[in-house]
Protein backbone atom coordinates (compact mmCIF):
# COMPACT_ATOMS: atom_id res chain seq x y z
CA UNK A 1 0.00 0.00 0.00
CA UNK A 2 1.46 3.07 -0.62
CA UNK A 3 1.48 6.23 1.04
CA UNK A 4 0.46 9.01 -0.21
CA UNK A 5 0.16 12.68 0.46
CA UNK A 6 -1.65 15.63 -1.39
CA UNK A 7 -0.37 19.30 -1.56
CA UNK A 8 -3.53 21.63 -2.34
CA UNK A 9 -7.32 21.36 -2.04
CA UNK A 10 -9.07 23.23 -4.80
CA UNK A 11 -10.64 21.56 -7.31
CA UNK A 12 -8.03 19.09 -8.88
CA UNK A 13 -6.97 18.28 -5.57
CA UNK A 14 -9.97 17.34 -3.84
CA UNK A 15 -10.70 14.83 -7.53
CA UNK A 16 -7.59 13.25 -6.56
CA UNK A 17 -8.40 12.96 -3.27
CA UNK A 18 -11.61 11.30 -3.84
CA UNK A 19 -10.16 9.18 -6.59
CA UNK A 20 -7.24 8.23 -4.79
CA UNK A 21 -8.56 7.28 -1.83
CA UNK A 22 -11.05 4.41 -3.32
CA UNK A 23 -7.90 2.90 -5.24
CA UNK A 24 -6.98 -0.34 -3.73
CA UNK A 25 -3.13 0.10 -3.86
CA UNK A 26 -2.51 3.79 -2.42
CA UNK A 27 -3.68 5.69 0.81
CA UNK A 28 -3.90 9.35 1.47
CA UNK A 29 -1.75 9.59 4.70
CA UNK A 30 -1.70 13.36 4.55
CA UNK A 31 -2.79 16.60 3.07
CA UNK A 32 -1.85 20.28 2.81
CA UNK A 33 -3.57 23.41 1.86
CA UNK A 34 -3.92 27.09 3.00
CA UNK A 35 -7.55 27.31 4.02
CA UNK A 36 -8.46 26.09 7.67
CA UNK A 37 -12.07 25.12 6.68
CA UNK A 38 -11.02 22.56 4.10
CA UNK A 39 -8.59 21.06 6.53
CA UNK A 40 -11.02 21.21 9.78
CA UNK A 41 -13.90 19.15 6.95
CA UNK A 42 -11.00 16.35 6.16
CA UNK A 43 -9.79 15.97 9.66
CA UNK A 44 -13.28 15.62 11.20
CA UNK A 45 -14.31 13.38 8.56
CA UNK A 46 -11.95 11.89 7.13
CA UNK A 47 -9.49 11.52 9.35
CA UNK A 48 -6.51 12.66 7.30
CA UNK A 49 -3.53 14.45 9.13
CA UNK A 50 -3.74 17.98 7.65
CA UNK A 51 -1.00 20.74 7.36
CA UNK A 52 -0.68 24.54 6.26
CA UNK A 53 2.57 23.73 5.26
CA UNK A 54 3.64 21.61 2.51
CA UNK A 55 7.16 21.36 3.83
CA UNK A 56 6.04 20.67 7.36
CA UNK A 57 4.15 18.01 5.35
CA UNK A 58 6.80 16.91 3.58
CA UNK A 59 9.41 16.56 6.47
CA UNK A 60 7.53 15.14 9.27
CA UNK A 61 5.49 12.29 7.20
CA UNK A 62 6.59 9.29 5.82
CA UNK A 63 5.20 9.15 2.27
CA UNK A 64 5.96 7.03 -1.17
CA UNK A 65 4.37 9.95 -3.24
CA UNK A 66 2.75 12.96 -3.80
CA UNK A 67 -0.06 14.95 -5.49
CA UNK A 68 0.63 18.69 -6.13
CA UNK A 69 -2.38 20.34 -7.26
CA UNK A 70 -1.47 24.26 -5.84
CA UNK A 71 -1.68 26.88 -8.49
CA UNK A 72 0.67 26.35 -11.26
CA UNK A 73 3.43 29.20 -9.96
CA UNK A 74 4.18 26.86 -6.81
CA UNK A 75 4.66 23.73 -8.59
CA UNK A 76 8.17 23.85 -9.29
CA UNK A 77 9.13 24.68 -5.75
CA UNK A 78 7.12 21.95 -3.98
CA UNK A 79 8.18 19.36 -6.91
CA UNK A 80 11.80 20.24 -6.31
CA UNK A 81 11.41 19.49 -2.44
CA UNK A 82 9.33 16.20 -3.09
CA UNK A 83 12.08 15.12 -5.20
CA UNK A 84 14.80 15.75 -2.92
CA UNK A 85 13.18 13.60 -0.53
CA UNK A 86 12.82 10.64 -3.18
CA UNK A 87 9.19 10.79 -3.42
CA UNK A 88 7.42 10.04 -6.63
CA UNK A 89 5.56 12.74 -8.03
CA UNK A 90 2.37 13.54 -9.81
CA UNK A 91 2.11 17.24 -10.83
CA UNK A 92 -1.19 18.95 -11.68
CA UNK A 93 -0.45 20.95 -15.49
CA UNK A 94 1.24 23.37 -16.91
CA UNK A 95 4.25 21.85 -14.87
CA UNK A 96 6.13 25.09 -14.96
CA UNK A 97 5.46 28.59 -16.44
CA UNK A 98 9.65 28.20 -17.28
CA UNK A 99 10.48 25.10 -19.44
CA UNK A 100 13.70 25.74 -18.16
CA UNK A 101 12.24 24.69 -14.78
CA UNK A 102 10.69 21.73 -16.22
CA UNK A 103 13.52 20.21 -17.60
CA UNK A 104 15.80 20.48 -14.74
CA UNK A 105 13.29 18.67 -12.62
CA UNK A 106 12.87 15.99 -15.01
CA UNK A 107 16.64 15.70 -15.20
CA UNK A 108 16.63 15.41 -11.37
CA UNK A 109 13.89 12.76 -11.05
CA UNK A 110 15.05 10.56 -13.67
CA UNK A 111 18.88 10.17 -12.43
CA UNK A 112 16.86 9.32 -8.90
CA UNK A 113 14.76 6.81 -10.81
CA UNK A 114 11.84 8.72 -9.28
CA UNK A 115 7.84 8.14 -11.40
CA UNK A 116 7.17 11.27 -12.65
CA UNK A 117 3.53 12.53 -13.99
CA UNK A 118 1.86 15.40 -15.12
CA UNK A 119 -2.15 15.84 -15.45
CA UNK A 120 -2.57 16.25 -19.08
CA UNK A 121 -5.48 13.43 -18.57
CA UNK A 122 -6.58 14.13 -22.17
CA UNK A 123 -3.49 11.52 -22.67
CA UNK A 124 -6.26 9.11 -20.59
CA UNK A 125 -9.10 9.76 -23.29
CA UNK A 126 -9.47 6.42 -25.14
CA UNK A 127 -10.48 8.00 -28.13
CA UNK A 128 -7.22 10.17 -28.48
CA UNK A 129 -5.67 6.90 -28.16
CA UNK A 130 -7.20 5.42 -30.67
CA UNK A 131 -6.42 8.32 -33.03
CA UNK A 132 -2.82 7.80 -32.10
CA UNK A 133 -3.12 4.08 -33.20
CA UNK A 134 -4.77 4.33 -35.74
CA UNK A 135 -2.27 7.14 -36.92
CA UNK A 136 1.03 5.29 -35.78
CA UNK A 137 -0.08 2.50 -38.38
CA UNK A 138 -0.72 4.66 -40.80
CA UNK A 139 -4.16 4.57 -41.52
CA UNK A 140 -4.62 7.80 -43.31
CA UNK A 141 -0.93 8.07 -44.90
CA UNK A 142 1.17 10.81 -44.80
CA UNK A 143 0.09 13.75 -42.41
CA UNK A 144 -0.29 17.12 -44.00
CA UNK A 145 -2.37 19.21 -41.88
CA UNK A 146 -3.22 19.29 -38.21
CA UNK A 147 -6.15 21.72 -36.44
CA UNK A 148 -6.42 21.25 -32.53
CA UNK A 149 -9.33 23.39 -30.95
CA UNK A 150 -10.14 23.84 -27.38
CA UNK A 151 -12.58 26.09 -26.05
CA UNK A 152 -14.69 27.36 -22.77
CA UNK A 153 -16.53 28.84 -20.60
CA UNK A 154 -13.85 29.61 -17.75
CA UNK A 155 -13.46 33.21 -17.96
CA UNK A 156 -16.83 35.26 -19.18
CA UNK A 157 -16.64 38.97 -17.60
CA UNK A 158 -14.10 41.19 -16.17
CA UNK A 159 -13.95 40.32 -12.45
CA UNK A 160 -11.13 40.51 -9.21
CA UNK A 161 -8.00 39.05 -9.41
CA UNK A 162 -7.86 35.01 -9.02
CA UNK A 163 -4.18 33.12 -9.50
CA UNK A 164 -5.45 31.94 -12.95
CA UNK A 165 -5.78 35.79 -14.42
CA UNK A 166 -2.23 36.55 -13.00
CA UNK A 167 0.44 35.89 -15.85
CA UNK A 168 3.14 35.35 -13.17
CA UNK A 169 0.90 32.38 -11.06
CA UNK A 170 -1.47 31.28 -13.87
CA UNK A 171 0.31 31.85 -17.29
CA UNK A 172 -3.41 32.70 -18.62
CA UNK A 173 -5.32 30.71 -21.51
CA UNK A 174 -2.35 29.70 -22.94
CA UNK A 175 -0.59 27.65 -20.05
CA UNK A 176 -3.52 26.84 -18.24
CA UNK A 177 -5.92 25.54 -21.31
CA UNK A 178 -3.98 25.94 -24.33
CA UNK A 179 -1.46 23.91 -23.11
CA UNK A 180 -4.07 20.89 -22.93
CA UNK A 181 -4.10 20.96 -26.58
CA UNK A 182 -0.56 21.22 -26.87
CA UNK A 183 0.30 18.02 -25.13
CA UNK A 184 -2.16 16.22 -27.55
CA UNK A 185 -0.46 17.05 -30.25
CA UNK A 186 2.63 16.60 -28.90
CA UNK A 187 1.28 13.27 -27.79
CA UNK A 188 -0.58 12.27 -30.79
CA UNK A 189 1.60 14.04 -33.76
CA UNK A 190 4.62 14.41 -32.52
CA UNK A 191 6.29 17.94 -31.61
CA UNK A 192 5.75 20.86 -33.79
CA UNK A 193 9.39 22.05 -35.11
CA UNK A 194 8.36 25.88 -34.86
CA UNK A 195 5.70 28.14 -34.39
CA UNK A 196 4.32 31.46 -36.12
CA UNK A 197 1.37 33.84 -36.19
CA UNK A 198 0.78 33.88 -32.35
CA UNK A 199 -2.02 36.00 -31.67
CA UNK A 200 -2.60 36.47 -27.90
CA UNK A 201 -5.49 37.93 -26.81
CA UNK A 202 -7.19 39.57 -23.88
CA UNK A 203 -11.12 39.36 -23.84
CA UNK A 204 -12.24 39.98 -20.07
CA UNK A 205 -8.30 39.42 -18.46
CA UNK A 206 -6.49 42.55 -18.41
CA UNK A 207 -3.02 40.80 -17.34
CA UNK A 208 -3.36 37.61 -19.53
CA UNK A 209 -4.51 36.55 -22.61
CA UNK A 210 -8.25 34.64 -22.81
CA UNK A 211 -7.66 33.26 -26.40
CA UNK A 212 -4.82 31.71 -28.58
CA UNK A 213 -4.50 31.35 -32.03
CA UNK A 214 -1.17 30.15 -33.76
CA UNK A 215 0.38 27.96 -37.36
CA UNK A 216 2.46 24.80 -36.53
CA UNK A 217 4.96 23.92 -38.27
CA UNK A 218 5.93 20.01 -38.19
CA UNK A 219 8.99 17.61 -38.83
CA UNK A 220 8.74 16.58 -42.46
CA UNK A 221 6.12 19.35 -44.51
CA UNK A 222 2.76 19.35 -42.32
CA UNK A 223 1.42 22.43 -41.54
CA UNK A 224 -1.23 23.19 -38.56
CA UNK A 225 -3.32 25.25 -36.71
CA UNK A 226 -4.18 25.59 -32.91
CA UNK A 227 -7.23 27.68 -31.57
CA UNK A 228 -7.91 28.02 -27.96
CA UNK A 229 -10.50 30.24 -26.09
CA UNK A 230 -11.59 29.70 -22.41
CA UNK A 231 -14.26 32.87 -23.19
CA UNK A 232 -16.50 30.73 -24.98
CA UNK A 233 -19.72 30.57 -23.28
CA UNK A 234 -21.64 28.95 -26.27
CA UNK A 235 -19.55 25.78 -24.72
CA UNK A 236 -20.66 24.28 -21.34
CA UNK A 237 -17.20 22.77 -20.31
CA UNK A 238 -14.08 22.43 -21.77
CA UNK A 239 -14.53 21.01 -25.23
CA UNK A 240 -10.79 19.62 -27.15
CA UNK A 241 -11.33 18.17 -30.77
CA UNK A 242 -8.18 16.86 -32.76
CA UNK A 243 -8.91 17.02 -36.65
CA UNK A 244 -5.58 15.23 -38.80
CA UNK A 245 -5.76 15.27 -42.81
CA UNK A 246 -3.31 12.78 -44.84
CA UNK A 247 -3.02 11.49 -48.15
CA UNK A 248 -5.03 9.19 -47.94
CA UNK A 249 -7.96 10.25 -45.78
CA UNK A 250 -8.65 12.16 -42.56
CA UNK A 251 -9.65 11.65 -38.81
CA UNK A 252 -11.43 13.53 -35.82
CA UNK A 253 -11.61 12.53 -32.43
CA UNK A 254 -12.98 14.50 -29.29
CA UNK A 255 -14.14 13.60 -25.85
CA UNK A 256 -16.84 11.62 -27.61
CA UNK A 257 -16.22 9.63 -30.80
CA UNK A 258 -13.31 9.01 -32.90
CA UNK A 259 -14.47 9.65 -36.98
CA UNK A 260 -12.01 8.73 -39.37
CA UNK A 261 -12.36 8.21 -43.38
CA UNK A 262 -10.09 6.24 -45.40
CA UNK A 263 -9.96 6.19 -49.11
CA UNK A 264 -8.10 2.44 -49.21
CA UNK A 265 -6.42 0.16 -47.29
CA UNK A 266 -3.33 -1.48 -48.33
CA UNK A 267 -3.09 -3.22 -45.45
CA UNK A 268 -5.87 -4.66 -43.07
CA UNK A 269 -5.85 -2.58 -39.96
CA UNK A 270 -7.86 -4.02 -37.44
CA UNK A 271 -11.52 -2.14 -36.90
CA UNK A 272 -11.02 -0.27 -39.93
CA UNK A 273 -12.21 -0.48 -43.48
CA UNK A 274 -12.81 1.72 -46.95
CA UNK A 275 -14.65 4.96 -46.15
CA UNK A 276 -16.30 6.57 -43.26
CA UNK A 277 -15.38 4.73 -39.57
CA UNK A 278 -17.23 5.82 -36.12
CA UNK A 279 -15.81 4.79 -33.07
CA UNK A 280 -17.97 5.52 -29.72
CA UNK A 281 -16.18 6.46 -26.44
CA UNK A 282 -18.72 4.04 -24.89
CA UNK A 283 -17.50 1.42 -26.94
CA UNK A 284 -13.50 2.06 -26.61
CA UNK A 285 -13.28 3.08 -23.09
CA UNK A 286 -12.04 0.39 -20.75
CA UNK A 287 -13.77 1.03 -17.62
CA UNK A 288 -12.34 2.30 -14.15
CA UNK A 289 -13.36 1.16 -10.48
CA UNK A 290 -14.30 4.78 -9.35
CA UNK A 291 -15.92 7.40 -11.72
CA UNK A 292 -15.10 11.20 -10.76
CA UNK A 293 -15.41 13.68 -13.83
CA UNK A 294 -14.56 11.49 -16.07
CA UNK A 295 -12.57 8.00 -16.42
CA UNK A 296 -9.75 9.66 -17.90
CA UNK A 297 -8.94 11.10 -14.49
CA UNK A 298 -9.33 7.74 -12.48
CA UNK A 299 -7.14 6.65 -15.18
CA UNK A 300 -4.70 8.58 -14.88
CA UNK A 301 -3.84 7.84 -11.31
CA UNK A 302 -4.07 3.83 -12.05
CA UNK A 303 -1.54 4.82 -14.23
CA UNK A 304 0.93 6.73 -11.75
CA UNK A 305 0.00 3.86 -9.09
CA UNK A 306 1.16 1.37 -11.61
CA UNK A 307 4.30 2.67 -12.88
CA UNK A 308 5.69 2.98 -9.00
CA UNK A 309 4.64 -0.46 -8.64
CA UNK A 310 6.37 -1.57 -11.61
CA UNK A 311 9.17 1.09 -11.88
CA UNK A 312 7.92 2.15 -15.29
CA UNK A 313 7.58 5.84 -17.07
CA UNK A 314 4.83 7.39 -17.41
CA UNK A 315 2.61 8.09 -20.51
CA UNK A 316 2.76 11.78 -19.42
CA UNK A 317 6.49 12.25 -17.57
CA UNK A 318 7.82 15.82 -16.56
CA UNK A 319 9.90 15.92 -19.95
CA UNK A 320 6.98 15.17 -21.96
CA UNK A 321 5.13 17.94 -20.20
CA UNK A 322 7.89 20.28 -20.55
CA UNK A 323 8.15 20.40 -24.13
CA UNK A 324 4.53 21.67 -24.24
CA UNK A 325 5.80 24.18 -21.39
CA UNK A 326 8.25 25.21 -24.29
CA UNK A 327 5.88 25.18 -27.05
CA UNK A 328 3.49 27.40 -25.71
CA UNK A 329 6.71 29.78 -24.15
CA UNK A 330 7.71 29.97 -27.55
CA UNK A 331 4.07 31.22 -28.71
CA UNK A 332 4.16 33.64 -26.45
CA UNK A 333 7.73 34.88 -27.56
CA UNK A 334 6.59 34.54 -31.40
CA UNK A 335 3.23 36.49 -29.97
CA UNK A 336 5.73 39.02 -28.73
CA UNK A 337 6.98 39.46 -32.09
CA UNK A 338 10.95 38.55 -30.47
CA UNK A 339 11.07 36.54 -34.33
CA UNK A 340 8.58 35.56 -36.86
CA UNK A 341 9.27 31.81 -36.99
CA UNK A 342 10.76 30.66 -33.97
CA UNK A 343 12.51 26.76 -34.56
CA UNK A 344 12.40 24.06 -32.43
CA UNK A 345 14.98 22.14 -31.61
CA UNK A 346 14.82 18.34 -33.01
CA UNK A 347 16.06 15.65 -30.22
CA UNK A 348 17.24 18.36 -26.94
CA UNK A 349 15.85 21.41 -25.79
CA UNK A 350 19.12 22.49 -25.45
CA UNK A 351 19.90 21.92 -29.13
CA UNK A 352 20.13 25.55 -30.79
CA UNK A 353 17.94 25.75 -34.25
CA UNK A 354 20.24 26.18 -37.24
CA UNK A 355 17.71 27.70 -39.27
CA UNK A 356 15.57 31.36 -39.48
CA UNK A 357 15.95 34.31 -41.49
CA UNK A 358 19.04 35.15 -43.41
CA UNK A 359 21.50 36.90 -41.30
CA UNK A 360 19.53 36.40 -38.50
CA UNK A 361 21.58 32.80 -36.72
CA UNK A 362 22.82 34.44 -33.62
CA UNK A 363 19.68 35.41 -32.45
CA UNK A 364 17.79 32.16 -33.70
CA UNK A 365 20.70 30.08 -32.16
CA UNK A 366 20.25 31.60 -29.00
CA UNK A 367 16.80 32.19 -28.60
CA UNK A 368 15.86 28.57 -27.29
CA UNK A 369 18.71 28.22 -25.14
CA UNK A 370 16.99 31.48 -23.23
CA UNK A 371 14.08 30.58 -23.20
CA UNK A 372 15.16 26.74 -21.77
CA UNK A 373 17.56 28.61 -19.11
CA UNK A 374 14.73 30.90 -18.12
CA UNK A 375 15.85 33.51 -19.38
CA UNK A 376 12.98 36.24 -21.13
CA UNK A 377 15.14 38.61 -23.11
Amino acid sequence: MLRAGIIGLGKMGLSHQAIANTHPDIRIAAVCDTTNYVLDVLAKYTGVKTYSNYKKLLAEDQLDCVFVATPSKYHVEIVDAALERNLHVFCEKPFGLNPSDGYRLADLAESKGLVNQVGYHYRFVAAFNEAKRLLDLDAIGHIHHVRIEAYGPVVLRKKGATWRSQRSEGGGCLFDYACHAIDLVNYVVGRPSSVSGTVLNSVFSSDVDDEIYSTLQFPGGASGQLAANWSDDSYRKMSVKLSIWGANGRLSADRQELQIYVRSLPKPIDGLSAGWNVRYTTELTQPVWFYARGEEYSAQIDHFVQCIKNRQRTASSFRSASDASLVAALMRADAEQLRTSIQIPGNSAAEAPTTGKAGDKPRSRSLIARLVRGERH
